[in-house]
């Protein structure tokens, strides 16, 4: 290519994505109360396993077509979703159930609620949106009572739960992350439960049931620090790295792999630090080349922590959405980048960890710097831009800086050399 659009401030990143010279998806995390709802809660409903409950999703039955504030957004600026929370496996069997009967005497072995999800689902189609399901297998949202099971227990209620939600979306979801968040820092596979008492084959056997299950469906691996080739986290990234090649070798259905890429721009040491473009884009240079295809799975900058004006904090948050998308795209197999929900009013950061601003909307629902660095970003692409948008690709630039120096914290001294 390239190709490029002289953008106006009226530009969404959904019409921009739509002029550029090959597809890709600009997708965000979405959840069913802001979606259908418009209601004036500080805190957004919530997205986190710690504090999720039934109490914090809205009445679907009576609520709206969705075209709050907040659907407006999704539907203008995105052409894909995921589901935040609610397709994940406790959530539909256990702590998120719906109208159900809570009365009924139940563990919820078998039992679905997939009212939330639908809703969210039919919404996105009638917008023409692509619609990516999250996540079927993930240790930390099983349902309590698989604990208590046996192996074979547990390898049939996987398989059970796998055939029961992608039959129920067959046709309607078309891409899956199929199994999250499987290994340690180290690299090696994490010490949970599926590994525990199914052995370390229970990731190749979860693709070969989803393939099953729907044989025309994308499957996705996705995972946590494993954005950098040779940069933060290298060992974990290395073993991502070598999981997905084990799966192709052994010939098990998988055709793309998730990075999620939450970054905190003021992190240091070897596990915090914000990788640089160059280290991202070999990252996903290499997994390309065995035939997958890579997408930014989960990205959300957060800034809180950076010492500084907040006029440091803004222009590390927006290099960072600027030049890591940039990079990416420089590469065959980058499909697209997906955030972690869009505005700070709805951001699982300010649960899980502090309060914080890490997306490109604030909470008024306005656009931040951030939204037009990643707009700028996706440009590239379009006529006029320039591939890799001038993205320092190299140890240091021709004045000696290294990227990111002007904001990104020291490193203690011992990851000098990391």
């Amino acid at each position: 290519c390239p190709i490029e659009s002289r953008m106006s401030e009226k530009e969404t990143l959904r019409t921009l994505s739509e002029n550029i010279c090959r597809k890709i998806d600009v997708g965000t995390a979405v959840l069913p109360k802001p979606l259908f709802t418009e209601y004036d809660d500080d805190q957004m409903g919530c997205a986190t396993v710690a504090c999720a409950a039934s109490s914090d999703d809205p009445d679907i039955s009576s609520s709206g077509m969705g075209d709050t504030t907040y659907a407006k957004i999704v539907s203008s600026e995105f052409n894909s979703i995921v589901v935040e929370h609610h397709l994940k496996w406790a959530p539909l069997c256990e702590t998120l159930p719906g109208p159900i009967d809570e009365k009924t005497p139940s563990n919820r072995l078998g039992r679905y609620d997939f009212s939330h999800v639908d809703r969210i689902v039919d919404w996105a189609i009638d917008r023409n949106m692509k619609v990516k399901g999250h996540v079927l297998v993930w240790h930390v949202t099983t349902p309590s009572w698989v604990e208590s099971m046996s192996s074979e227990e547990i390898r049939q209620a996987i398989k059970r739960h796998i055939f029961t939600t992608m039959g129920h979306f067959q046709g309607r979801i078309k891409y899956w992350d199929v199994v999250n968040e499987s290994l340690a820092p180290d690299g090696s596979l994490a010490e949970n439960i599926f590994l525990k008492k199914l052995g370390p084959s229970y990731i190749e056997q979860c693709f070969r049931w989803a393939h099953k299950a729907d044989p025309t469906a994308f499957l996705i691996y996705n995972d946590n620090k494993v954005e950098a080739m040779n940069g933060p986290n290298k060992n974990k990234a290395d073993g991502f790295y070598k999981l997905l090649k084990r799966l192709v070798s052994n010939e098990v259905p998988i055709h793309g792999a998730g990075m999620q890429a939450h970054f905190n721009a003021g992190g240091v040491g070897e596990r915090q630090r914000v990788p640089t473009p160059l280290q991202v884009k070999d990252q996903i240079r290499r997994i390309g080349e065995l035939g997958l295809k890579v997408n930014i799975s989960e990205m959300d900058v957060r800034v809180s922590k950076l010492e500084g004006s907040t006029e440091l904090k803004t222009m590390a948050q927006k290099q960072i959405y600027h030049d890591i998308i940039a990079a990416a795209l420089t590469e065959a197999a980058f499909e697209g980048v997906w955030l972690w929900g869009f505005s700070d009013r709805h951001t699982w950061v300010k649960n899980f960890y502090y309060d914080d601003a890490p997306l490109i909307f604030d909470e008024k629902y306005d656009r931040k710097p951030a939204y037009f660095a990643l707009r700028s970003a996706i440009g590239t692409l379009a006529i006029g831009g320039t591939v890799g948008g001038g993205v320092l690709l190299d140890k240091v630039d021709k004045d000696g800086k290294s990227w990111g120096s002007d904001w990104m914290p020291a490193q203690p001294k011992e990851d000098e050399n990391a």
